[in-house]
């Protein structure tokens, strides 16, 4: 490749030509001198799985340049060959390559598989970068790992951002929702080109802005994707009593979800479950009841279960919605069960279908409204564990569009947290308390009605017992501390002595202690 062909731009000399005067340099000129510029790329992105060139693209498109760069540096070559032919997008054959077109500060997206993969680039990165430049992870990665590579760069004086990037393929290409944290200090750097390319709701409001510090990014959309899990879950289980209980074929139950799309419900995975149900195979026969039941999972839902239990914080519904991920994916088990063990007899459905049919709306939409709930329960304790400041306001505006919970009812979140700031739970909301309370008759007939015929309902029943534990003032819990206390000698408090730790003579031997530590 000549000069021409090259990404460089010549530089005036203020070195002495040959006859004395200032010139400008020529190839022959090249040796100790530095005369060629190849910084013009605005930011890079490493990986070019379809996320990857789909991301480029949506920068592309808003005017920025993007260097492309892939492990296997064939992709680089086809990716620049076929779906960035035309556009601005560069690209790189080696890591060196890469970083010298890049303006500074460097700013470098990897979008690798989580893991060892982004340690490996970030230990090539490195040593070819300065202090003040910056490597974006917009892969899932584990928030401790993040916390800790910001940590590590820290002292190396990089800046490290974790991102979490949501909505898919058709999401990384016209509109993701970013939920970015780590080095504050590099947001402004950043902030121009993410907002830009991010999702937009309302009057333009872009669906991403700084999160927190260390691995907050990837904590909220690690709880952005248990909570994707709940959804999920809880538009199976109506799916399941709609077809089990009454009868309803697939066209039917299309237009029923067609149709809750345009009430509260209004959401991306309604929307998809009504394009799912009528959806015919070549055969001209549906797909869906071809397609075997056994759910995969990549594991988010389970780092969200995993840190809810940590952290004491009682995500029910997610926790759920995994467990009923795990029993789906015993198949086999599940047909030999289905020959031996007995439940109650299917019988038809003998009320009003129409009516039933509003109940199962009603016991979703409050079903979903403590899913959510849980998940910001456990954003506020997380935040306090890592004395991380969350704006949930501004989390829920950026899971508004772009993401695979996207929906209209993350608006009334944001609305909660506007009104108050500091509001403990969404339960306790004037609005949300209020549509739980619309629902709740409802909510109660469907669980009745599905345990009586013997249709597994795990998010719709946990989320009805999450709702009625947390409206009682007293629960049975002093009975388990007396348990302990018996066997274990764990102690207790007294209602009239919070904080003044006991232990009973339970059976007459040994003797009574007073404890304001001895505590397991």
């Amino acid at each position: 490749m000549g000069w021409a062909g090259l990404p460089w731009q010549l530089a005036w000399s203020e070195q002495p030509g040959r006859d004395g005067c200032c010139c400008w340099i020529t190839a022959s000129d090249l040796p100790g001198i530095f005369v060629l510029s190849r910084s013009r790329a605005d930011i890079a992105l490493i990986g070019l799985a379809v996320m990857g060139q789909n991301l480029i693209l949506n920068m592309n498109d808003h005017g920025f340049v993007v260097c492309a760069f892939n492990r296997t540096v064939s992709k680089v070559d086809d990716f620049l060959a076929n779906e960035a032919k035309g556009t601005k997008v560069i690209g790189a054959h080696s890591l060196e390559e890469m970083v010298s077109t890049l303006k500074k500060p460097r700013r470098i997206i990897l979008l690798v598989k989580a893991g060892s993969a982004v340690d490996d680039f970030i230990n090539k990165l490195v040593p070819l970068l300065e202090t003040g430049d910056i490597i974006i992870d917009g892969g899932n990665s584990e928030y401790r790992d993040t916390t800790r590579r910001c940590k590590e760069l820290q002292a190396k004086g990089i800046l490290f951002v974790g991102s979490g990037v949501s909505g898919g393929e058709e999401g990384a290409r016209y509109g993701p929702s970013l939920m970015p944290g780590g080095a504050k200090e590099a947001w402004p750097h950043i902030k121009t080109i993410f907002q830009s390319i991010a999702a937009k709701v309302g009057s333009g409001e872009p669906c991403c802005d700084w999160v927190g510090e260390e691995g907050a990014g990837h904590f909220v959309k690690m709880v952005h994707n248990g909570i994707e899990y709940g959804d999920m879950q809880l538009i199976c289980e109506a799916y399941h009593l709609m077809k089990d209980v009454l009868g309803m074929e697939h066209d039917e139950m299309a237009k029923v979800f067609q149709e809750w799309n345009k009430t509260e419900l209004d959401s991306f995975l309604i929307e998809i479950t009504a394009n799912i149900l009528k959806f015919k195979d070549s055969d001209g026969k549906y797909l869906l009841p071809k397609i075997r039941d056994s759910a995969g999972q990549k594991g988010t839902g389970k780092w969200t279960a995993i840190s809810a239990l940590e952290y004491g914080v009682p995500v029910t519904l997610i926790g759920e919605a995994v467990f009923a991920r795990c029993l789906s994916s015993l198949k086999e088990e599940r047909v030999q069960a289905s020959q031996l063990l007995e439940g109650p007899k299917m019988t038809p459905f003998s009320g009003n279908k129409k009516a039933f049919l509003e109940d199962i709306r009603k016991a979703l939409y409050a079903s979903k409204i403590i899913s959510y709930a849980q998940g910001f329960m456990l954003l506020r304790q997380a935040a306090k564990e890592f004395g991380w400041t969350l704006n949930y306001g501004g989390i829920a505006l950026m899971w508004r569009g772009g993401c695979i919970i996207r929906s209209v009812f993350l608006g009334k979140i944001k609305d909660a947290f506007d009104r108050n700031p500091e509001l403990q739970n969404l339960l306790l909301d004037d609005f949300f308390k209020k549509a739980v309370e619309n629902c709740q008759e409802s909510w109660r007939r469907v669980i009745s009605t599905g345990v009586q015929i013997g249709i597994p309902m795990p998010c719709f029943t946990t989320a009805l017992s999450f709702y009625d534990g947390y409206r009682h003032e007293i629960l049975p819990a002093n009975l388990i501390q007396a348990q302990r206390d018996y066997f274990g000698a764990h102690t207790y408090e007294l209602l009239s002595k919070p904080g003044v730790f006991i232990h009973t003579n339970w059976t007459g031997h040994g003797g009574n202690v007073s404890s304001s530590a001895y505590n397991v």
